[in-house]
């Protein structure tokens, strides 16, 4: 009996070693995937149309940020001279990446925030008219209440958590995530490139 109870314990072990390593596996694999991912310095019709609409737009972002000095200086003035088209694909990606991750408050607080006043009419031009009228309240918010928003932001990762306690920010963020189900950013972004193909090509 004892011995069956042992060999189970065994199996059983076995088993949930197996798991643990399927799971990791699971994991790792998409982050290899990710890192391990083609950057295209130069983009074609052939890439682009060849590249389904889940890769899509990490492929046109990673060419476009290829454009860019290593260190992001000059980041504004660099993006600046790409395309209207272009500058709207990495400035939507921008607002996207801050607000999903922390709110307003961080979009504006980081690099970011520097493309705020371009961010409506990007909005705008890809069909989000939602979320440009939602960005748009969102500025105009940011600086009228600019004083009472940053007075806690010292520079210090506490100030910044501060930053959050009655912030008037506060409330867009929850409006931005449930605006999702309305408009498909992501989807409206895809089609945008396919159709303004010339604005991201260099043949």
């Amino acid at each position: 009996m004892f011995t069956s109870l042992f060999k189970w314990l065994g199996l059983f072990q076995k088993k949930n070693d197996q798991s643990k390593n399927d799971l990791t596996e699971q994991i790792t694999q998409p982050v290899e995937s990710f890192k391990n991912r083609n950057i295209y310095k130069k983009l074609t019709s052939e890439i682009i149309n060849n590249s389904n609409d889940d890769q899509l737009l990490q492929i046109v972002f990673d060419n476009l940020s290829g454009k860019l000095s290593d260190d992001y200086t000059e980041e504004y003035e660099a993006v600046l001279t790409f395309s209207k088209a272009q500058q709207a694909i990495y400035i939507i990606w921008c607002l996207e990446a801050e607000v999903n991750n922390g709110g307003f408050n961080q979009y504006y607080f980081n690099s970011s925030g520097q493309f705020a006043s371009l961010t409506p009419d990007a909005l705008q031009l890809v069909g989000a008219h939602k979320f440009s009228a939602l960005t748009a309240m969102a500025n105009n918010i940011y600086e009228t209440e600019y004083s009472n928003i940053t007075k806690y932001q010292d520079g210090t990762l506490e100030g910044f958590s501060k930053s959050y306690n009655d912030n008037p920010l506060n409330e867009f963020d929850n409006e931005f995530y449930e605006l999702y189900k309305v408009e498909n950013l992501q989807q409206l972004q895809i089609d945008f490139i396919r159709r303004n193909l010339f604005n991201f090509i260099e043949e």
